[in-house]
């Protein structure tokens, strides 16, 4: 049975949907001049175009808007580098690709409740 979600909720990949609006948390390792590696995690917020692929390759196309310029990445599902995936909120949608919002001036909706389907 599926649940009803608070906000902000870590989910499990196979949960993400177009629509949604989610923070990546991504591992990022870096070197200093000394030649040490440090890791540290980096938040990724956008709302979920695209979701592509089958099985091990799978991937989702996540776009965020930074001082005015569209910013786009593409995150292989099945990635070690992910370290969590938290949903923020879920819009409605009634396309599998929303490309279209990209040059859209109109606003999506917003679902008050959420109900996540189960994980696979």
């Amino acid at each position: 049975m599926p649940e009803i979600t608070q906000f902000p909720a870590t989910i499990e990949p196979s949960q993400i949907e177009t629509g949604m609006t989610i923070r990546v948390h991504q591992k990022i390792k870096d070197v200093n001049t000394k030649g040490e590696e440090k890791e540290r995690v980096q938040v990724f917020e956008g709302l979920v175009l695209k979701i592509g692929g089958t099985g091990i390759s799978k991937t989702m196309t996540v776009r965020k808007v930074s001082d005015g310029i569209g910013v786009e990445r593409i995150y292989p599902i099945a990635s070690p580098i992910i370290a969590k995936i938290e949903i923020v909120k879920k819009i409605k949608t009634r396309r599998k690709d929303i490309g279209f919002v990209r040059g859209s001036k109109k606003r999506l909706r917003e679902q008050k409740v959420v109900k996540l389907r189960e994980a696979k």
